[in-house]
């Protein structure tokens, strides 16, 4: 596929390689891309219309003129008129699910349920980014410049999705990028004016949140609707491409459960958890629709009486799974959001896989005399079928070959009566009925059921009359759904240098950083403070009326730069080498956490504190556990071993001593 070349991409050898994973290139023309062409311009339309409604009923409340009333009403009807025929447009759009199916073949295969991806504006994060930067952070916003380009051009790249791999690692990995802008740009408290806007996969219905958790669950619906399109691509003629079509339904199942059990109160009607239940039991449905598929296939060439007996009732089972789908899709407010042509082809694979299930049935129970029949096969006859007694027939395994072949002329003749039903339902649905591939599959298995059905002799007894036991849906498979897997795919905090997202994080508040600078004198007295934890290094404790306690130095102080460098990602062990390399002179710039949490004190303190200072340390360096990320407690020292600072005691010019001052540097 072509992909243009854009700011920022890096020349080598090989050519333009990108510096981040892109969507697909909205200039290729091919038929899937049509399609969402014409759905994005579809939900600007009917968001246009649907605006031009809302002043209409607002002007029509507020005015008491008559005659503009009738106006009004006029109009409104007009609107109300287009709006209809709009999403009548957008339903068929849904309907064509032909597009995404495997068509490089010519062997015919029932269609997929795909859906299609959310659409969504373009969102300037430039301007609302860089004020936050240097209000919140204090840093200039123009030197994160990049790091917002890269951000917009990621998110404007997860609206054209290649569909493969490649574009659910780009919308997950997006997803996965969103964790930290959320933490960095979007207080509880306050809103930088950011709106985001997706519309209704389904009805094309916009809907608009300020939260990045409707971001979130939009980008992980349009990961769900790739896995669908995946799954309906796949070449199902092939065990391979039936397996990966398995996994795609799983993983789509599992993506819209992922949003059904950690987002709540969407705003718009695909990701309501109705819709989104009955989404993941269609997708399940339809993985359990190519299991069987695969099961088909691989006993294509080895169809003994048990495998026969196998397939009836896992045939029955994916009928029974479309069954409870159907009943999901047909509940309120479900049933008026979904195109009709959903209802209708969930309808056909029910009727069709219990006409194969019959078929399968028949085909084992004609395959050879009774008397060869093994004891387990008549035990596996009897519990896979079920009479009621009354208008079916009253026995599940025959005692004679009249009685097996009737009741496999039984099982024929209702799975033929099955095939006639899937097909007029097909017929009533306005788009099925143009769906010629679906049309010739369930033609090509109603010609083979009555093929056989006319082989199996003629009939001769009026227990022909009598209708055929059920048979009982069961299978020998469990599949289970499978969650995202983010792990796969991280990312890398575009803004990074802003610091631990643990501790800089746009719900904390800390104070302007300040500059401190100590300078020892030539007693070579230490500066008196220490320090403790990792990313970022706080000041553990500070000496009374010490260098760092005159300069301003506060207990509970974040260390954010030393000279020129910043150390807010640095280690404990690289703060305490630049300081001690830093000699007589320091320059610290330092913040004070403004959350009270930080400068709790413990109740009860000791030297084998995780995170504490002792002063009886040998190495004068405090020990180097992480920083929490809740709250930093102060320091405690030991009292036997308190070294006071003192600026008018006089000291040992000697070099031991000045050896033994210069290791305690972060000593008092």
């Amino acid at each position: 596929m072509n992909r243009p070349i854009v700011a920022g991409d890096v020349l080598d050898g090989e050519g333009f390689k990108p510096r981040f994973l892109r969507g697909s290139d909205p200039r290729v023309a091919t038929c899937r891309g049509k399609l969402q062409n014409k759905r994005s311009k579809l939900n600007q339309e009917i968001n246009k219309e649907l605006r031009l409604r809302a002043g209409a009923e607002n002007l029509f409340k507020a005015t008491t003129n008559r005659k503009l009333k009738e106006t009004v009403a006029l109009e409104l009807s007009f609107v109300n008129s287009n709006l209809q025929l709009l999403k009548e447009q957008l339903a068929e759009l849904n309907s064509s699910v032909e597009l995404y199916q495997n068509i490089d073949g010519t062997e015919l295969i029932m269609p997929m349920i795909p859906l299609g991806l959310k659409e969504t504006k373009d969102i300037d994060f430039s301007d609302p980014f860089k004020d936050f930067i240097l209000e919140h952070y204090s840093e200039d916003g123009e030197n994160y410049e990049e790091a917002i380009a890269e951000l917009m051009e990621t998110r404007q790249a997860t609206r054209t999705p290649t569909r493969d791999s490649a574009g659910i690692a780009l919308l997950l990995r997006y997803y996965n990028q969103l964790y930290f802008i959320e933490r960095r740009f979007f207080p509880p408290d306050r809103s930088l004016g950011i709106y985001f806007e997706w519309f209704d996969s389904l009805t094309g219905v916009p809907s608009c949140q300020r939260t990045v958790a409707f971001e979130k669950a939009s980008v992980l619906f349009n990961a769900g609707a790739l896995y669908t399109q995946l799954g309906a691509k796949h070449d199902r003629r092939t065990i391979k491409g039936l397996d990966q079509a398995v996994d795609s339904f799983l993983r789509a199942a599992g993506t819209f459960r992922y949003i059904h059990e950690n987002f709540t109160n969407a705003p718009s009607m695909d990701l309501g958890p109705d819709m989104l239940d009955m989404l993941v039991q269609l997708m399940l449905a339809q993985a359990r629709e190519c299991l069987f598929e695969k099961l088909e296939l691989q006993s294509r060439d080895n169809k003994n009486i048990d495998v026969l007996f196998d397939l009836a009732q896992e045939a029955s089972q994916v009928a029974a799974v479309y069954h409870d789908v159907h009943a999901l899709i047909s509940r309120e407010p479900v049933r008026d959001y979904v195109p009709e042509s959903w209802v209708s082809l969930i309808l056909v694979k029910k009727e069709h896989h219990l006409a194969l299930s019959h078929k399968h049935c028949a085909a084992g129970l004609l395959d050879r005399p009774i008397n060869e029949f093994r004891v387990e096969t008549k035990l596996t006859l009897e519990h896979i079928q079920q009479s009621d007694g009354k208008t079916q027939i009253d026995y599940t395994v025959p005692k004679d070959d009249i009685e097996r072949q009737s009741l496999g002329r039984a099982h024929l003749r209702e799975a033929l009566v099955l095939h006639e039903e899937s097909q007029r339902l097909q017929r009533m649905c306005r788009e099925l009925k143009n769906k010629p591939s679906l049309s010739k599959v369930l033609k090509r298995c109603h010609e083979m059921t009555l093929k056989n059905y006319n082989d199996s002799g003629d009939e001769d007894d009026f227990r022909e009359l009598l209708d055929p036991p059920i048979i009982i849906a069961s299978t020998k498979f469990h599949l289970n759904i499978t969650h995202p897997d983010f792990g796969q795919h991280g990312v890398d905090d575009l803004f990074r240098t802003l610091g631990p997202v643990a501790i800089f994080s746009a719900k904390r508040h800390w104070t302007a950083p300040r500059l401190i600078q100590l300078q020892r004198g030539p007693g070579g007295e230490g500066f008196g403070f220490s320090v403790r934890g990792d990313a970022p290094v706080i000041i553990a404790a500070v000496d009374h009326n010490s260098l760092a306690d005159l300069g301003g130095m506060k207990e509970g102080d974040f260390i954010v730069n030393i000279g020129d460098k910043d150390v807010k990602w640095a280690s404990h062990e690289q703060v305490v080498r630049m300081i001690k390399k830093s000699g007589d002179s320091i320059c610290l710039k330092l913040v004070t956490p403004m959350d009270r949490n930080y400068l709790k004190k413990p109740i009860k303190s000791s030297h084998h504190d995780k995170g504490s200072v002792s002063a009886s340390s040998s190495s004068g360096v405090s020990s180097g556990q992480p920083s929490p990320a809740g709250s930093v407690t102060a320091t405690s020292r030991s009292r036997t071993h308190t070294i006071p600072w003192n600026p008018f005691k006089k000291t040992n010019p000697r070099g031991s001593q000045r050896d033994l001052t210069f290791d305690n540097v972060i000593l008092r």
